[in-house]
């Protein structure tokens, strides 16, 4: 068995963990579950190795590629975007594929291509297709809202406070999730974190509480 087969093993457990249904193309069956993984199956530039279906409807590609690929996982992502690009054979219907994940055995990162600066993100699983099937309900992408946050409400809280609430705003509004907050001895750290930082935190998560 090649690395890459030991591989799709574990990611076929993944994925299966996460609730998807894995088939082949001559077995395929879309109306099996809300979410379908069908192995190689065949674009405009050749075979994705998993085509990802959510209620019948293809939603997503996936790479998989062996153990040693490790970190350079990101060099696959222009490969997942051609096939997230390509025509799908033997889909009639219009659809847009709008997810893509790159995975070896131990790694998974996946992309949002709605995301207004869209890029790859490395995650612990594999979302469940009903997580998909609420993305692809909402009106925006979870990214996409940390652009357009509500007024915060500066009622209690002293000038730094609010200076270093509405830059962390700006931090996840520029995609740069990891931020610190540097504040100096008495300045209101404990208040901060306890009243200001769980606000930004709601305000983030107000139109969308499922996180994969």
């Amino acid at each position: 068995m090649t690395p890459e087969a030991k591989a799709r093993q574990i990611i076929d457990k993944k994925l299966i963990q996460s609730g998807w249904l894995i088939q082949d193309l001559r077995q395929i069956n879309l109306s099996a579950g809300v979410g379908v993984a069908v192995r190689e199956f065949p674009t405009s530039t050749g075979p994705v190795d998993y085509a990802l279906f959510v209620d019948g409807r293809p939603v997503g590609v996936l790479e998989a590629k062996k153990t040693d690929s490790g970190e350079n996982l990101t060099t696959v992502e222009e490969q997942s975007s051609r096939y997230a690009h390509s025509t799908l054979k033997y889909v009639g219907s219009d659809y847009q594929i709008r997810f893509a994940y790159e995975a070896t055995d131990k790694l998974i990162r996946f992309t949002d291509y709605d995301d207004i600066k869209f890029r790859s993100r490395k995650i612990y699983s594999f979302h469940r297709p009903e997580t998909l099937r609420y993305y692809l309900s909402q009106p925006d992408t979870i990214r996409n809202y940390m652009k357009q946050f509500p007024p915060l409400d500066e009622t209690g809280f002293r000038k730094c406070q609010i200076t270093a609430i509405k830059n962390l705003d700006r931090s996840l509004a520029d995609n740069r999730p990891r931020a610190l907050v540097q504040m100096a001895t008495g300045a209101g750290k404990t208040f901060t974190y306890h009243s200001g930082i769980p606000y930004a935190q709601i305000r983030q998560n107000e139109k969308d509480s499922v996180f994969g």
